[in-house]
């Protein structure tokens, strides 16, 4: 039943990021902030509940996210979302998580989750912009917004998350 309750909780974030989000950030940083607050709980499972969790609600949101946000390129989001979640779990499988941990894994992951589509939509030429000028424009800021979004939520995502994988795991050893 909880992770009924983690796929819940990250279809709502979905909801807020497209429609609480755009009033929350100043106008003069619309463009250029973008909340990614379902890619912090794909790397919440991936660190609490497992890779294969984190695989599939990777999978599942960013097809989301691709479909009703970035209609470029269908699958980039997704894919990469995925892709992250699952070798964040499994490099970080046997190890105990602790607040700064998990706060350095998320802050590395959104970095590599940003860059990846940024080098995906240029070698697809969908993009013009230089590296440089995307990482200072959109990425560093947007990293902000994920580090203090997962600050705020690492109680209660650690606690929604380890639950999902306990109950699951009881399941199967009976």
């Amino acid at each position: 039943m909880s992770i009924n309750r983690l796929i819940g909780v990250m279809f709502l974030l979905f909801i807020i990021e497209g429609t609480i989000m755009p009033w929350i950030i100043p106008v003069d940083l619309a463009g250029r902030i973008v909340p990614h607050f379902t890619f912090v709980f794909v790397i919440y499972a991936a660190l609490y509940s497992g890779r294969h969790h984190a695989l599939l609600l990777g999978i599942g949101f960013g097809m989301l996210q691709d479909v009703v946000f970035f209609g470029h390129l269908m699958g980039v989001h997704a894919f990469v979302m995925g892709l992250i979640g699952y070798f964040t779990g499994l490099l970080l499988e046997r190890k105990r998580s602790t607040l700064l941990t998990a706060l350095s894994v998320i802050g590395l992951a959104a970095l590599i989750n940003d860059t990846f589509v940024y080098f995906i939509y240029k070698a697809f030429r969908i993009t013009n912009e230089t590296y440089a000028w995307a990482l200072l424009d959109h990425i560093l800021p947007s990293l902000f917004l994920q580090l203090v979004f997962a600050l705020i939520c690492y109680v209660p995502a650690r606690k929604l998350c380890e639950s999902s994988w306990s109950r699951g795991s009881e399941k199967e050893e009976e």
